[in-house]
């Protein structure tokens, strides 16, 4: 092999080796970062109101204080920590927590009773409803219904504000059902375990 084969092989490979490391970037999803922010959202959408006065939701003076630091953060922020910045404060996902922790409230009953639990999916399941009146047990319906609309749609925002591949839904979810677990649920209310079974936390 001449040394100008020997060259132009060098090249290719190292070509090679530079495109399969762009494809391994590619397919990298950012699990402790995506669980850190399914923590801290599933937090803020549990916590009970420290007093009876009513809720405020920001202004919208807070709300675009609140993007342009962010805005600013990531510029000052470097392209490699960047990478792995989970975003989750677009309007969307703003609205979406807000719908969900008002819903908390009403929902608080039915976990106590022990008619709701978390499953291991990410969402909300109605587990036993034999104790309930035809009127509750429509109106829970509904409420399930609802949260889990809103669950999947923050899901699916997260992924699209940070520009994911749609297919990383599951992944996305069962870090949510942690959360939903670890975060929300209070001892003696039921979750589901990974292998499928209820056990009361």
């Amino acid at each position: 092999m001449s040394r100008r084969q020997g060259l132009f092989r060098g090249v290719w490979l190292a070509m090679g080796i530079f495109v399969a490391a762009c494809v391994t970037v590619n397919i990298y999803f950012p699990a402790a970062e995506v669980q850190k922010a399914a923590d801290q959202i599933v937090e803020e959408v549990s916590k009970e109101p420290a007093s009876s006065e009513p809720e405020k939701g920001p202004s919208p003076s807070q709300s675009l204080r609140e993007d342009v630091l962010v805005w600013v953060a990531r510029l000052l922020v470097p392209p490699a920590e960047a990478a792995v910045d989970i975003e989750v404060s677009t309007p969307a996902i703003r609205a979406l927590k807000k719908s969900m922790k008002k819903r908390f409230a009403m929902l608080k009953p039915y976990y106590v009773r022990g008619v709701v639990g978390e499953n291991n999916r990410g969402y909300l399941e109605i587990r036993d409803s034999a104790s309930l009146s035809l009127k509750e047990k429509a109106r829970l319906k509904s409420l399930v219904k609802d949260e889990n609309r809103d669950r999947r749609a923050l899901y699916e925002e997260i992924i699209r504000a940070n520009k994911m591949d749609a297919k990383v839904l599951p992944q996305v979810e069962g870090l949510f059902a942690n959360s939903w677990r670890e975060k929300r649920a209070r001892p003696g209310w039921w979750i589901q375990s990974d292998d499928g079974t209820w056990v009361q936390k």
